[in-house]
């Protein structure tokens, strides 16, 4: 494992703080389309994530990639966890 360069753990109002820098984060997806996904974050702000999902997306999905500006995402690791995920539980790490 390369720990290098840790990702921060953020949620939208975090986000500003790291821009140029690797992020790690969980939102809720509303809609994804042509490499672009609008999503909710844990603090209930939109973001915008960046680039192709390997799969398609279901409801609640962690990425990790470069903060691009205080709400945006360019992501290079997608982790899917479907359905069901505890938002207020995220919210105790960041």
């Amino acid at each position: 494992m390369d720990t290098s360069n840790p990702a921060a753990f953020v949620n939208a109002q975090l986000l500003s703080n790291f821009i140029g820098k690797k992020v790690r984060t969980v939102v809720q997806v509303n809609q994804s389309h042509g490499g672009v996904t609008i999503a909710k974050s844990t603090d209930n702000q939109q973001l915008t994530v960046t680039g192709l999902p390997p799969v398609p997306l279901m409801n609640f999905v962690e990425v990790i990639g470069i903060a691009e500006n205080n709400n945006s995402i360019n992501a290079e690791i997608w982790t899917d966890f479907g359905n069901t995920f505890g938002m207020n539980n995220y919210k105790l790490y960041v």
